[in-house]
């Protein structure tokens, strides 16, 4: 039976067969004797965004990561970077410095901060997201055209990823067929990415997509 490690770009947790392309943390929100996830849904301001391959390391899910058989962070997956950007992630500094640097330098460059620092990134986050209790601002039909590549929005209960002036439906599996802008036309929507990363979106940071975005 699978985990209840999956996240969706609303931030929710669930446990599906599908693992995805990425890992991350929120901290340690599970009990390694049980295998489940604890009532809170994060430890730790700062969400990250891991590769689930990185130098040979092995890790139990959910297990006892740590030296001293304590638990480690809770493994969560992402579909793509897409859905984890979504769900109030950024990229990790150990497993994917590179990234995340770019990530937060392009952040400075969003909000004129000289000298930007990850935890700057993490404060304003967590104020955004959905699964810390950020409210989804409801957009207009019009408002999607202003709106950067990778940017997730809300159709009721589904997700879709803005593509090319399509939006793309989102689900474990991979995404859906395109939908032209207008079809969302008379829809109640609301912005699913929480505004700091849209605001890096728009500097030119590149996530990585799920092959499927491309079929």
């Amino acid at each position: 039976m699978p985990l209840q490690n999956r996240v969706d770009p609303f931030g929710a947790i669930h446990a599906v067969p599908e693992r995805g392309m990425f890992t991350g943390n929120r901290g340690i929100i599970h009990d390694p004797d049980t295998k489940t996830l604890l009532k809170k849904r994060w430890a730790l301001p700062a969400w990250i965004i891991c590769v689930c391959q990185f130098r040979n390391a092995r890790r139990e899910p959910m297990g006892r990561n740590r030296p001293g058989g304590k638990p480690g962070w809770t493994e969560l997956f992402f579909l793509d970077e897409v859905t984890a950007l979504a769900a109030g992630h950024r990229p990790c500094f150990f497993c994917q410095r590179e990234r995340a640097k770019d990530f937060v330098e392009r952040f400075g460059d969003a909000f004129g901060i000289a000298e930007p620092r990850a935890p700057m990134v993490d404060k304003r986050l967590h104020k955004e997201r959905l699964a810390s209790g950020g409210e989804p601002p409801s957009i207009e039909l019009e408002d999607l055209i202003g709106l950067p590549d990778a940017t997730m929005v809300a159709d009721g209960a589904s997700a879709y990823a803005l593509r090319g002036g399509k939006a793309l439906r989102w689900s474990f599996a991979g995404y859906g067929d395109a939908k032209d802008f207008d079809s969302m036309a008379g829809r109640t929507l609301g912005l699913v990415t929480p505004a700091t990363t849209i605001s890096v979106l728009r500097q030119g940071y590149p996530p990585a997509w799920h092959p499927s975005a491309d079929t």
